[in-house]
């Protein structure tokens, strides 16, 4: 298979969204009908940049190739804008996060989409059940060797990014005990999870084609790691993170993933060789991100040495500092640090629940954050949304 080369290190953004009513909190399968009057403005009446997902309840927001993570955010806003009026017409609001606190699965309709069927039919209960929603990232790759080196360092930089975005504390009713629980429901899909460790694009060849000739796969988009090459768009794709109710979070995510594939670049391209961990610590670490988030101790290097994972954060924002001057997303990669000091998504939801709160209450307190959000970058129908 070809690698699409980027000529630049570019980003591009998907963000999977929840429709929720804004009296119950409940999820509502209306993404075919809201879609559809968001194409009719497009060619072939068709929305460009917003798409069905696996379930009715769900809608993707796509970007298109931008130069940082401003750009990126900035252009999901305006998809959104085309969106949200539609919502408001209905009592309806998005919101992001790994997983809907209390809908259950079976209670809602997948779209009628021959991939999606056929994916469903053949893996039954572990794809019946992801009603779940994440953030992508996608950053040029220069060449596809390049690809393959920077898939290898994300896995090591992966439990930051998922302890940043973890947003999944709750799942079918319950306090799951985990940050992001999202990530170990979409670990029961074959083909998921951290990738091998793949000396060169040569050798990803020869696996692509023992999967497909084994009737493993039919495509590669039916690999589904947790950081990928994605030779279609000459992009590696970071899928790690769990979905963000703001779009601030968003940007500093996207500012994360850049930062980490430029950084790489220069390294190789510096003749510098960044030492790998070991398979089983990789997934150790993704565990630990997944079962405690910010809090989780990392295994740092290969004498096993731990280390806080906001520590390590804090080190690689010094780190990536420099880079994202170039790229513009200073402000975007600080805001991590932000993060870390107010809370993730799952502190600020089993807060409202701590405070004597309910799930209807959590559902509602990430909708108005993705409301304020929306309306600071001028999404269209956001800001009368926005209770003061």
């Amino acid at each position: 298979m070809e690698f699409n080369s980027s000529p630049e290190q570019t980003i591009g953004i998907e963000v999977e969204y929840g429709i929720v009513s804004r009296e119950t909190g409940q999820l509502v399968p209306v993404s075919l009908d809201v879609l559809e009057v968001a194409g009719r403005a497009y060619p072939g009446d068709e929305h460009p940049k917003a798409k069905n997902e696996l379930f009715q309840p769900s809608l993707e927001v796509i970007t298109g190739i931008c130069a940082n993570p401003d750009a990126a955010v900035r252009d999901l806003a305006e998809t959104l804008s085309d969106i949200v009026p539609l919502l408001n017409e209905r009592g309806l609001a998005l919101t992001s996060t790994g997983t809907h606190p209390f809908a259950e699965w079976d209670q809602f309709p997948i779209t009628p989409n021959e991939r999606y069927e056929r994916m469903v039919n053949q893996l039954q209960w572990p794809a019946q059940r992801l009603l779940i929603h994440g953030v992508h990232v996608h950053v040029g790759a220069l060449s596809p060797d390049k690809a393959i080196i920077t898939t290898n360092v994300a896995a090591m930089y992966l439990p930051i990014l998922l302890a940043l975005s973890a947003s999944s504390p709750y799942w079918l009713g319950r306090d799951t005990g985990l940050a992001s629980s999202r990530t170990k429901i979409f670990e029961g899909m074959p083909r998921t999870g951290i990738p091998p460790q793949i000396p060169n694009w040569a050798e990803y060849q020869r696996l692509l084609d023992a999967l497909i000739r084994s009737q493993t796969i039919e495509t590669v988009r039916e690999i589904w790691w947790d950081v990928r090459p994605h030779p279609n768009f000459g992009t590696v794709e970071f899928r790690m993170c769990d979905g963000i109710p703001t779009l601030n979070e968003v940007a500093a995510i996207g500012a994360f993933a850049q930062c980490i594939a430029v950084y790489v670049d220069e390294q190789t391209d510096a003749g510098i060789e960044i030492e790998l961990l070991p398979d089983w610590v990789l997934r150790e670490n993704k565990w630990r991100a997944s079962r405690w988030g910010l809090e989780a101790e990392l295994i740092v290097d290969n004498d096993f040495n731990t280390e806080p994972l906001r520590d390590k954060l804090t080190e690689l924002v010094e780190r990536f500092a420099p880079i994202a001057g170039r790229l513009g997303c200073l402000d975007e990669l600080n805001y991590a640090l932000h993060i870390a000091s107010t809370g993730a998504s799952y502190q600020r939801q089993l807060a409202v629940v701590e405070a004597g709160g309910t799930l209807i209450d959590v559902v509602a307190a990430t909708v108005a954050e993705s409301d304020r959000s929306f309306a600071e970058y001028g999404v269209v129908g956001a800001a009368e949304n926005v209770t003061q």
